[in-house]
């Protein structure tokens, strides 16, 4: 390790452009994706009583009655966040259930972006409906486009397809540098859920 000298000066300037909804995306094969989604949920939820709107997130491969550490919180603070899916694509037993179940997902998650009423909609794990053709992607590169002006959108998962990337304001690639999976060692409870 190589000790640093803490910097003595601001090392930029303050933006000077509008303030206005963004289009974050957090991709790649590390873990963190969703974490980093649902943190950002929290912040924007802990700060509803100052811009007066809803924080919702959408769930794309979990199912809606799914109970992860997660959303046993999210329900205690009474923080929104919807299954819309059948769960891993290798479980399912009808891959057109489960693209149709993504389409009426979109419609739901869609119409909150849409409806002005939401300071942030997060859309987890969408790229795999993306990626494997259940979601027309033009639909939701439209949506993100013409979506109200103060609304953010955050979009999770592996994958993201490069005309996301373009548009977006904010992307981050999660990279795997080490994984306790790889070594045998099963997923935790509440650190893996």
């Amino acid at each position: 390790m190589q000790i640093e000298t803490p910097p003595s000066e601001k090392r930029y300037d303050k933006a000077e452009g509008e303030r206005r909804g963004l289009v974050i995306v957090n991709t790649g094969d590390g873990k963190g994706k969703s974490t980093a989604a649902f943190g950002l949920a929290l912040r924007a939820f802990g700060r509803q009583h100052v811009h007066g709107k809803q924080v919702k997130i959408f769930q794309f491969m979990k199912v809606p009655t799914a109970r992860f550490g997660e959303h046993r919180m999210f329900e205690l603070i009474g923080l929104p966040v919807e299954g819309l899916g059948d769960g891993f694509s290798w479980k399912s037993k009808d891959l057109e259930h489960s693209a149709q179940l993504a389409r009426d997902g979109w419609a739901r998650a869609r119409a909150a972006i849409m409806d002005g009423e939401h300071f942030l909609v997060v859309l987890d794990e969408i790229t795999y409906p993306l990626i494997y053709g259940w979601l027309p992607l033009q639909d939701v590169l439209t949506t993100l486009q013409q979506r109200p002006k103060d609304v953010h959108v955050c979009l999770t998962g592996r994958r993201c397809p490069q005309e996301i990337i373009d548009i977006a304001d904010t992307v981050t690639e999660m990279t795997m540098v080490k994984h306790a999976f790889k070594a045998g060692i099963p997923a935790q409870r509440g650190i893996e859920d």
